[in-house]
């Protein structure tokens, strides 16, 4: 594919999920694709707007709750991906894996997708303070209602078992979040595993993997989640860019609510901030009118959290005002960066983020220039910074630590 078309087709894929209340456009001297540069200078690093966003945190207790893993399986790792995202047949899903690999900086002619992936995240993660970790999320294959798996409907494969040797090998920086289909038939032993194994979470996409929330096939694996005090961070509302076994109404945060009253803690994803779906009458809402609706239900004080992660996106920074609105979220709202998506270029315009007020101008012009070299603190950078209507998010939004932090693992896994 020629060099302009991809690019064309990459913008033109981005452009699709723009909010419409929101003005997409490239901001200024910023290209498509990832520059890629390394290391972070040394002039940004100890900017003051740098040193500022990391001041006031209590370093060990700041985890990215919302850090993809992903790989090829070229080191024997076990993961994959569907041969769907290297079709052309396929344009979007192919595009897709093109900017995803772009977005972390992974070359794939030089066959190292899994070690040069890690390695590029490690570096990203080594330019924040000591202390600061990400979650690394595994992730599981879409199954059938009879338990079986379905390579066939799955966009790509990160095993728990991988996800746990990377978060053990540099544990000062990573940790880890299992994935496992509560249709499985060892979903129960396999969860008791990753508790063994030191997991701090249990990772879904219900609408790519075929998970249906709702469904009494769940029970059992909501039963022993809350057992184990394991926080679930489940995504809601709309998923565009991974579509798998593409079940979007698996995605209505209403159907999470089975997990809750099974006593289980469910982080949102997104706070659910894309689509349409079903309210309980069967009126087509906004999905995030029912997260809204869900957060305000005393019953789920303590149990319902929401990460706001990928939320300065083009398609979906119109709820940040929206979020930014309930100050008794605060405590509820979960930091993650959606890594890789910091990385893609298109997702991100910063112009309009000033434009509205909401940066200021020597805040945009600052972290335009912290993308180039590191998207993690770019988007680090971008939510510490925001002031929407004298609003911002609070230092717990960031320390997340004191949801997911686990006793010590019996063993690895």
């Amino acid at each position: 594919m020629a060099r302009r078309e991809f690019l064309t087709g990459l913008c033109l894929c981005c452009i699709s999920g723009a909010a419409k209340s929101f003005t997409f456009g490239l901001d200024a001297g910023a290209g498509l694709i990832n520059p890629c540069r390394a290391p972070l200078p040394d002039s940004l690093r100890n900017h003051e707007l740098t040193q500022a966003a990391f001041s006031g945190l209590n370093a060990s207790d700041v985890w990215d709750c919302h850090a993809h893993l992903l790989g090829s399986g070229d080191s024997g790792s076990g993961c994959w991906i569907s041969p769907k995202l290297h079709s052309i047949l396929y344009p979007v899903q192919f595009l897709q894996r093109k900017f995803f690999l772009n977005a972390a900086c992974v070359d794939e002619e030089a066959g190292r997708i899994d070690v040069d992936y890690v390695s590029r995240l490690a570096a990203l993660m080594n330019e924040f303070p000591p202390g600061f970790r990400s979650m690394l999320l595994a992730f599981d294959e879409a199954h059938a209602a009879n338990g079986m798996p379905m390579k066939g409907a799955t966009a790509f494969h990160v095993p728990d078992r991988y996800a746990a040797q990377v978060a053990e090998h540099q544990s000062d920086r990573f940790l880890w979040v299992a994935s496992i289909h509560p249709y499985r038939t060892d979903a129960v032993d396999a969860l008791a595993e990753a508790v063994r194994g030191g997991a701090c979470a249990i990772k879904w996409l219900p609408s790519a993997m075929g998970i249906d929330p709702l469904a009494p096939q769940c029970d059992a694996f909501y039963a022993a989640l809350a057992k184990h005090d394991l926080p679930l961070i489940s995504h809601a509302g709309h998923e565009r860019a991974i579509k798998g076994a593409h079940q979007q109404h698996f995605g209505n945060p209403l159907r999470l609510r089975r997990g809750l009253e099974h006593g289980v803690r469910v982080v949102v994803a997104h706070c659910a901030s894309m689509g349409e779906d079903l309210d309980a009458q069967g009126r087509t809402v906004e999905s995030f009118s029912l997260f809204e609706q869900m957060m305000a239900e005393k019953r789920y004080q303590g149990r319902l959290y929401g990460d706001i992660s990928a939320l300065p996106q083009t398609n979906r920074a119109p709820y940040l005002e929206r979020i930014l609105a309930h100050p008794a979220w605060q405590g509820r709202l979960l930091n993650g960066s959606d890594y890789p998506l910091p990385g893609v270029m298109p997702l991100f315009s910063v112009a309009e983020l000033v434009n509205r007020g909401w940066l200021g101008k020597d805040v945009g012009d600052h972290v335009r220039r912290v993308r180039e070299y590191n998207p993690l603190i770019f988007d680090f950078l971008v939510k510490r910074h925001l002031r929407i209507n004298g609003s911002r998010f609070d230092n717990q939004v960031f320390e997340t630590a004191r949801i997911f932090r686990r006793p010590s693992p019996v063993n690895a896994i």
